[in-house]
């Protein structure tokens, strides 16, 4: 996916990276049919299957939300999975021809969640193309009226997580790398990619750590409520997730037993 008009370095990282994630988890599914070619559509969601996702292999794809162009999805991107009543407003065209190869939905998400670093990355992507379409969205608002998701630039040295503090967001870092600290003392690293904040998220507890960065850093903001609501709508996602933070703690543990 990216953003119509300009965005910022933050915003470009992102979408590099993103790109690059479908192809890997589509590795060893094979696709449930040929490829379909079409022709330019002001509709495109409407002529495919529901059953079924798509990996864009050629063309451009233009997203309008409200009747507003607001991003575009390239070679390389999934398409398909925005349905339900809460994308009703958006809409897929495209003014070329589009190559497009298909993957039975059920197939592809029994693949993505069989491995945990797949469904690890298909969580970073989702979140990823949350953020992008809410910085996209808050590009047409006052700026007093725009919301606190999105991106943030850091240096060395600045706090992204303070412990005590209300936990209202869930951080992903894109470039750079952080430390996490219980009492002044470190207890971990959090590197690139990783997705941390999330535990007190779904607590609802105050946050249990301080998290710094160590180097200069771009990192991904979402609210956490929205992060909540994905996890309801997906319960594999939220299952994957709480694996994922659970070998962290044990990581943790031993760590700790083997200081004592």
């Amino acid at each position: 996916m990216y953003l119509l008009g300009e965005q910022s370095a933050q915003a470009d990282a992102l979408i590099n990276h993103l790109q690059s994630l479908p192809a890997q988890w589509l590795e060893g599914l094979a696709p449930c049919g040929p490829a379909l070619e079409m022709e330019a559509t002001d509709d495109l969601l409407a002529r495919l299957p529901d059953d079924q996702l798509f990996l864009l292999t050629q063309g451009v794809i233009t997203g309008r939300l409200s009747g507003r162009g607001l991003f575009y999805w390239h070679e390389g991107d999934l398409i398909g999975l925005q349905q339900g009543p809460e994308w009703a407003d958006c809409t897929l065209y495209s003014d070329n021809s589009l190559t497009l190869l298909p993957y039975r939905r059920s197939d592809l998400f029994q693949h993505v969640y069989r491995d945990s670093s797949r469904s690890e990355q298909f969580l970073r992507y989702l979140l990823g193309q949350m953020a992008l379409l809410a910085h996209a969205v808050a590009e047409f608002k006052p700026r007093e009226f725009r919301s606190t998701n999105g991106f943030k630039r850091v240096e060395a040295g600045d706090v992204l997580i303070r412990e005590g503090d209300v936990a209202d967001h869930v951080f992903v870092i894109i470039e750079g790398h952080a430390e996490a600290f219980v009492n002044g003392h470190k207890v971990g690293d959090v590197p690139k990619d990783e997705i941390f904040g999330a535990m007190a998220v779904f607590t609802g507890e105050p946050r249990n750590a301080t998290v710094i960065a160590r180097e200069a850093s771009t990192v991904m903001l979402i609210p956490g409520d929205q992060f909540l609501s994905m996890t309801r709508t997906n319960p594999k996602i939220a299952h994957s997730l709480i694996e994922s933070m659970a070998r962290r703690i044990d990581q943790l543990n031993k760590q700790l037993t083997a200081q004592t």
